[in-house]
């Protein structure tokens, strides 16, 4: 998927693997992800480990979920990460940044109160085909 990045120096610019902005062709079919956490599809149970596996068995998730909807990574045009502790951005941040290559994808992070089964992380996507 082509897409067209939005980037101006009038907004802050990003200090991570994301965009400001994104515009998809109008003759795109978009899919939105469900969130995803750091569950384990094959056992079942949650990742345990600190805020980088998780993030890893998260993107892995999400992977498996782009791969079925047949699309990847790079149609990607919207994150939201939602993280336990706002602390944890930095090392969320180094992974994350593993599977979004430029053009990464605009994004947001949210710190929330509790996220299911107490996990450390959780992301969502927005894709574009």
């Amino acid at each position: 998927m082509s897409f067209q990045v939005i980037r101006t120096a009038e907004a802050p610019l990003p200090v991570g693997p994301y965009n400001q902005a994104i515009v998809i062709p109008a003759n795109s079919k978009l899919i939105y992800l469900a969130g995803q956490i750091p569950l384990n599809p094959h056992t079942g149970k949650v990742e345990t480990g600190d805020i980088t596996i998780q993030t890893e068995r998260v993107l892995q998730n999400i992977k498996a979920v782009l791969t079925a909807s047949g699309a990847e990574f790079k149609d990607v045009i919207k994150t939201t990460v939602f993280l336990a502790d706002m602390a944890d951005f930095a090392a969320m941040n180094a992974v994350y940044g593993q599977y979004f290559l430029d053009p990464a994808p605009a994004r947001s992070c949210v710190q929330v109160a509790r996220l299911p089964l107490n996990v450390a992380v959780e992301i969502e996507c927005i894709v574009a085909v």
